[in-house]
């Protein structure tokens, strides 16, 4: 089992303080403004997005909107949730077959389907998960739609261009015969003032709408965008070979007034 890291920090660890605080997220001025049911017989048009990670007051409400458009599109039969390894544990790219815990209950491993990406450039690696925020933080917002779910969880160390398409290549060939929603987790700039923040992400957030990976990865490095979890944007983008839509945008400096802020993207990408 795999043990929360960051309940009582990112989100409350009690399961009704949980409910009220997504509640509020869902309701929050820069949140969709409805709290949603889990619609059963959506169009399932949904193949993956971007949700941002930090804790929950800040970036909860924009991550919302993701949840509320996937929530009427319909669930799929299991969720690829791909983020960067922020303490650099373990292997470079690393599933665990350790199940989830959070305050909502287990959340089991889609083991057929880990055991089918495992290999090649990807490891087996429970360490690599141990403390890992960017993968756990998105499974209660999942789990307050529908408790039983399953998933495999991917952390990358590594996010280069090279090891980002080719993860993304195997993850759709497994992924051909199954319904598949395969989540990004990755904030936007850091610590910058919201202006650039802005300036910059909008650049990047263009690429992604436009499903150009190495579009991406060049506007990364010629601006310097300080985009933490780039290299599973890729992953998805390649992966599902969609085009994005920007459901909303905000930064933590539009919670509260910061000099220097972190960027916060919900997108959508459809087949």
């Amino acid at each position: 089992m795999r043990y929360p890291a960051v309940a009582g920090q990112f989100y409350p660890s009690h399961p009704k303080e949980l409910d009220r605080l997504i509640r509020d997220l869902y309701l929050h001025p820069l949140g969709p403004g409805e709290v949603p049911t889990l619609t059963s017989d959506g169009a399932r048009r949904i193949k993956g997005g971007v949700v941002p990670h930090a804790g929950y007051i800040f970036s909860g409400p924009v991550a919302s909107h993701f949840y509320h458009a996937l929530s009427y599109d319909g669930f799929p039969e299991t969720f690829i949730i791909i983020g960067p390894n922020h303490y650099g544990l373990g292997s470079a790219v690393a599933l665990t077959m350790e199940d989830f815990s959070t305050p909502y209950g287990v959340v089991r491993i889609d083991r057929d389907l880990a055991k089918k990406i495992a290999g090649n450039i990807v490891d087996i690696d429970a360490n690599a998960h141990r403390y890992e925020h960017s993968i756990e933080v998105q499974l209660p917002f999942l789990q307050f739609l529908k408790r039983e779910i399953k998933f495999v969880p991917i952390t990358m160390l590594s996010q280069e261009y090279e090891i980002a398409v080719e993860l993304g290549q195997v993850i759709r060939e497994v992924m051909q015969d199954k319904d598949v929603v395969i989540i990004a987790s990755s904030d936007f700039s850091h610590y910058v003032p919201k202006k650039i923040a802005y300036a910059n992400d909008s650049l990047a957030i263009e690429k992604i709408a436009k499903g150009d990976v190495k579009g991406l990865y060049n506007v990364i490095y010629k601006h310097r965008i300080t985009m933490c979890g780039y290299g599973p944007v890729a992953v998805m983008l390649t992966a599902t070979n969609g085009k994005g839509t920007l459901l909303k945008y905000a930064t933590s400096g539009d919670v509260q007034p910061m000099d220097e802020v972190v960027g916060y993207a919900a997108i959508k990408v459809e087949r």
